[in-house]
């Protein structure tokens, strides 16, 4: 299957064309000009998720090496570099399974601008997939900052209130630790004589140039992830972003920050790796106690889910960084399980806003009398976040911290207390939504999820009970690249 890669990253774009098209031939307020842009977004997305089911189906789980290799001159020393590993090729799938959701979920959500805003999200799906599929660095950082303009677009012209100052918040902390990254690019390329990112997961830099090379490169990781404390700018962002905006930003783009230093901090800069692992554990303990203290006490449940992701998120960094094959692999679980479940977290919160237009945890309560469906649902999600067995959450922090515990015995018991906190604040904003009698008197003519929104929930439910009962289909896939992973690290630190 020569060239899928590129077909599967680039698909969308035909969408774009066609929205184009209805943007300059058509009546683009016309209503059936604009549900043609949606079907058209649709089918785009629904095409690029095949496209990447018939990759997987044909991946070697076996082989730990990049597959699908494409490879074609591009200019001076760079190349146009593609392939994936049994890493990567999971997050091309979270990304193409989430996208069309997004489609659907912004169906009736958003009603002006629609054709652009169309354009946008396709726009922002090939640049992520390509992110997981680039293989030279030059082509990664393309892919990996151009994303920043769509998402920028789409919190900036279809966010809430404050939507410009949350865009440009999120514009400039991202594009600040980029700009580091991008002169340890050119740097390294200088030094090495390559842009091809598997012959510099071979080179040995000198261990005192790893240390700046790995500063800059945790510049921009650390905000995109984001790790404590350059995480202020993602609870602004999310709440102001449009439904679609924070699922694909919780569920996608925030794991570029654990790709990135699973595929260039462990294998390019070990030495450097193994220098930071007590900061990066200091930092991720930080970010799992306190993110959760503060979203304990959030009243807007977008605010509050949005700290829960920084929380989650520092579970992830303690797995990657903790250098064994447990770790590794609950860090990988984690941030597939996680942008499952908090995809689905900010389209529960999508349902009701939609309904009442607030996010104001006060202003509901008794909301499982008149919706008693969207209940079910939000409660299977709610126990997923909180890590409850039979769950993905639950398989993810479990490895993350088994592979902690074996790296650092304090930084898992202190991680663990993550896990205590997540039942309080999610438990918390359960019970308030949820349980009890209509507290509002507007409440009362709340209607409960309806089909398109089924739609939507179903895949997400199967996936997190899925992953939770069976998770040896995500291990068969990563296990052979991250052994490998693991085993050259630790042969790179002597360990």
């Amino acid at each position: 299957m020569t060239g899928i890669l590129s077909l599967t990253t680039f698909a969308p774009i035909v969408g774009v064309v066609g929205i184009l098209i209805l943007r300059f031939f058509g009546r683009p307020e016309e209503p059936r000009t604009l549900n043609a842009a949606r079907w058209i977004a649709l089918i785009a997305t629904l095409a690029t998720f095949a496209l990447s089911v018939l990759m997987l189906a044909g991946f070697d789980p076996n082989q730990a090496g990049f597959q699908y290799l494409e490879d074609a001159p591009w200019f001076g020393v760079f190349r146009y570099r593609m392939g994936v590993d049994g890493i990567s090729v999971l997050f091309v799938i979270l990304t193409t399974f989430l996208t069309p959701l997004c489609i659907i979920a912004s169906w009736k959500s958003i009603t002006s601008r629609v054709l652009e805003y169309m354009i946008a999200f396709l726009m922002l799906e090939t640049l992520m997939i390509g992110v997981f599929t680039a293989l030279d660095l030059i082509l990664f950082y393309i892919f990996f900052e151009f994303g920043l303009i769509p998402m920028f677009l789409i919190i900036g012209i279809w966010g809430g209130q404050r939507r410009v100052y949350a865009a440009f918040k999120f514009f400039l902390y991202t594009l600040l630790g980029s700009v580091l990254m991008l002169a340890a690019i050119l740097t390294m390329v200088a030094i090495s004589g390559t842009s091809s990112i598997p012959a510099l997961m071979t080179y040995h830099f000198d261990p005192g140039l790893q240390i700046w090379l790995w500063l800059a490169f945790t510049a921009s990781f650390a905000v995109k992830l984001p790790m404590w404390p350059v995480h202020t700018w993602l609870p602004d962002a999310h709440v102001e972003a449009p439904t679609a905006g924070s699922v694909v930003l919780a569920g996608i783009l925030l794991k570029m920050g654990g790709y990135g230093f699973l595929r260039f901090s462990l294998p390019m800069f070990p030495s450097a790796s193994q220098f930071f692992t007590p900061l990066v554990f200091a930092l991720s303990v930080i970010a799992v106690i306190y993110t959760s203290l503060v979203a304990w006490r959030q009243v807007d449940m977008k605010k509050l889910i949005a700290y829960s992701s920084v929380a989650h998120m520092g579970l992830v960094t303690i797995g990657i960084f903790s250098g064994n094959v447990q770790g590794e692999q609950g860090a990988i679980y984690q941030m597939l399980s996680h942008g499952v479940i908090s995809g689905a977290l900010f389209l529960c919160v999508g349902v009701v806003y939609d309904r009442m237009h607030t996010r104001e945890i006060a202003f509901y309560g008794g909301v499982v009398n008149r919706m008693p469906w969207y209940a079910a649902v939000f409660m299977l999600f709610t126990m997923g976040n909180v890590g409850l067995p039979g769950t993905s959450g639950f398989v993810g922090e479990m490895l993350s911290m088994t592979g902690a515990y074996a790296a650092s015995t304090w930084t898992a018991i202190l991680a663990a207390t993550g896990v205590i906190l997540s039942a309080v604040y999610m438990l918390t904003l359960y019970r308030k939504v949820v349980f009890g009698e209509l507290v509002n008197p507007k409440l009362a003519a709340i209607a409960d999820l309806e089909v398109r929104e089924v739609v939507i929930f179903a895949p997400l439910m199967v996936a997190t009970l899925l992953m939770g009962v069976m998770p040896s289909w995500i291990f068969n896939v990563t296990q052979a690249s991250v052994d490998h992973l693991t085993q050259t690290y630790r042969a790179a630190i002597g360990g």
